[in-house]
């Protein structure tokens, strides 16, 4: 490919399909929209029309293309429903974002085994789910993709008070590295994208004041993430130019957390 060419599709996602499951999410919506800002069409997927009505209002105020499929990520069926609708409609899937979850900030020795299935489900499976139903489909394709798992920095250090949110987290870091080499023959990438602290949904009830200030304590850039600062990121994972030999990786985004010491 040519200098001028790579300039050129750098950020261009024209033609491509993006699923974000987890896409009615504050953080996958919004990698949902800098998706479609980069010309992919998006498929939110989701259990809320109403959240992700809101968010295809501001994709296309944007001029951007994308619509909402209701879906559960952690039953196959529903999953295989997903990919039947998306071809059919879309006609393709290039680019797949697994980012259902949900988190949990019970004490250890409380965790009931309907917790601990609940979160494992949740994250976990969904995304094991999610691989095996749309990395089958990419890699028989024979045209290369790009998936995208959400991680979390709880997936690379443990974090107090979340066991069963950082032990599922753990798990979709291993996986994704698993089959990024298994896949890597086929063109097809998978990488996991590491937020550190963002303020969303799932973690709102576990920022008591003195994890905040535990928090900021350990974060160089002195605070939270936004949502939009997940974009980058995500068209870098998801370019076959950009990041067309980027697989396995986990991609960090956390105002350098990770490089905290004392």
């Amino acid at each position: 490919m040519s200098t001028e060419r790579f300039l050129t599709d750098l950020h261009g996602l024209g033609g491509k399909v993006a699923v974000v499951i987890g896409g009615t999410g504050e953080l996958c919506g919004a990698m949902a929209e800098g998706l479609a800002g980069a010309g992919a069409e998006v498929v939110l997927v989701g259990r809320n029309a109403e959240k992700a009505q809101a968010r295809l209002d501001r994709i296309a105020s944007a001029g951007g293309r994308g619509w909402f499929h209701a879906g559960d990520a952690t039953s196959r069926a529903e999953l295989e429903a997903l990919l039947a609708a998306v071809l059919a409609r879309s006609g393709r899937v290039d680019i797949v974002v697994n980012g259902a979850g949900i988190n949990s900030a019970t004490p250890f020795f409380d965790i009931t085994e309907e917790e601990l299935d609940r979160i494992v489900r949740v994250n976990f499976k969904s995304v094991f789910l999610g691989c095996q139903v749309f990395g089958k489909y990419l890699v028989e394709r024979g045209q290369g993709g790009s998936i995208i798992n959400l991680g979390s920095m709880s997936g690379l250090v443990p974090l107090s008070r979340v066991f069963t949110y950082s032990a599922t987290k753990a798990a979709v870091h291993n996986l994704s590295k698993n089959l990024a080499r298994e896949w890597a023959p086929h063109r097809v990438r998978v990488n996991t994208l590491v937020p550190g602290f963002f303020p969303a949904e799932q973690n709102r009830k576990v920022l008591t004041p003195d994890r905040v200030a535990s928090i900021m304590g350990h974060t160089p850039m002195k605070r939270f993430g936004e949502a939009r600062e997940l974009v980058g990121a995500t068209l870098l994972l998801a370019s076959d130019a950009a990041g067309g030999f980027i697989t396995g990786s986990e991609i960090v985004v956390d105002g350098g957390y990770h490089a905290m010491t004392i």
